[in-house]
C-alpha cells in the first residue's frame, strides 16, 4: 500500500506546497471537542464534524481557515479513483491549492496512531507533501484507506508519518460521491495524478461553523473509546 500513497499523492502535494513562498501568522481560535462545519457547494451540501479533542493542532488549523473565510470560493478539484477493490474506492481532493494570498503557516503532523483518528470511510483528510507541510488543502475519503494511516514500523519515513485525519462527515456523504462521479479531464495533471483531476472543478461557496444541534453516533472515522494513543 505504501507505493499507492506515495505516488498518487505526493506529486500534486508537493506542488501544493512549493507553490506558497508567503505565510501568515496562525491565530488563536477557540476550539471545542467538536465543532459543525456546514461546506456548500455547488452540487450541494457536505456537514462535517471536525474533531478539536483527538486532532487539536489539525482541526485548529482548518478552522482558522473556516473563520477568516478562506476556503469561500475554492474548490474540489480531483477525484482519485483506485481501480482496485468494491467501488466506490478512493478520495476528493479540494481547498486553496497553495494560493499564496491565503495560505498559512503550515501545521505541525498529527499521526493517526497518536489520534485514533483513522483514514476510513467520511473521514476528511489533510493532503500534505512531507510532514508538517500541510497548509489548506484536505481529502474526503469514500472509502477505508489503511494505507494513508500511519505506521510506526514501516520503513519509508513517509508511511511512518501517513496522513492526519481529523474529522468525518456527518451528512452529505452522497454529494461526495456526487464529485467523487465528476467527469476527469484527460489531459489535466501530470505524472500519477494525470486522468485524476476534474474536468469542471467544483465550487466551494462557503464553509462555516454550525451549531451541534443533536448528537452525533460515533463514525467509523472517529476514535473508539479503546483506541490507542501514542
Amino acid at each position: 500500500m505504501a507505493p499507492r500513497c506515495a505516488l498518487v499523492f505526493g506529486p500534486l502535494l508537493f506542488v501544493l506546497t512549493a507553490a506558497s513562498p508567503h505565510r501568515h501568522a496562525a491565530m488563536p481560535i477557540p476550539l471545542a471537542d467538536t465543532v459543525r462545519v456546514a461546506m456548500i457547494t455547488d452540487v450541494g451540501e457536505i456537514d462535517i464534524d471536525i474533531d478539536g479533542k483527538h486532532a487539536p493542532a489539525t482541526a485548529a488549523n482548518f478552522l482558522r481557515y473556516v473563520d477568516l473565510h478562506r476556503l469561500d470560493g475554492t474548490s474540489f478539484y480531483r477525484a482519485m479513483r483506485l481501480p482496485w477493490g468494491t467501488p466506490p474506492n478512493g478520495l476528493i481532493e479540494g481547498g486553496l491549492s497553495g494560493d499564496p494570498r491565503k495560505v498559512l503557516s503550515p501545521v505541525k503532523h498529527e499521526p493517526t496512531n497518536v489520534t485514533g483518528i483513522l483514514n476510513k470511510a467520511g473521514a476528511i483528510s489533510m493532503a500534505r507533501f512531507a510532514p508538517g507541510t500541510a497548509t489548506a488543502d484536505f481529502s474526503i475519503l469514500l472509502s477505508d484507506q489503511p494505507g494513508l494511516d500511519a505506521d510506526p514500523a514501516a520503513a519509508d519515513p513517509d508511511r511512518q508519518a501517513g496522513f492526519a485525519a481529523f474529522g468525518h462527515v456527518v451528512s452529505g456523504m452522497d454529494v461526495v460521491r456526487r464529485i467523487y462521479d465528476a467527469p476527469l479531464s484527460p489531459t489535466a495533471g501530470s505524472g500519477a495524478l494525470k486522468g485524476q483531476m476534474l474536468e469542471h472543478p467544483v465550487h466551494i461557496v462557503t464553509v462555516r461553523r454550525v451549531p451541534l444541534t443533536t448528537p452525533t453516533p460515533l463514525s467509523p472515522a472517529s476514535p473508539a473509546a479503546s483506541a490507542p494513543a501514542g
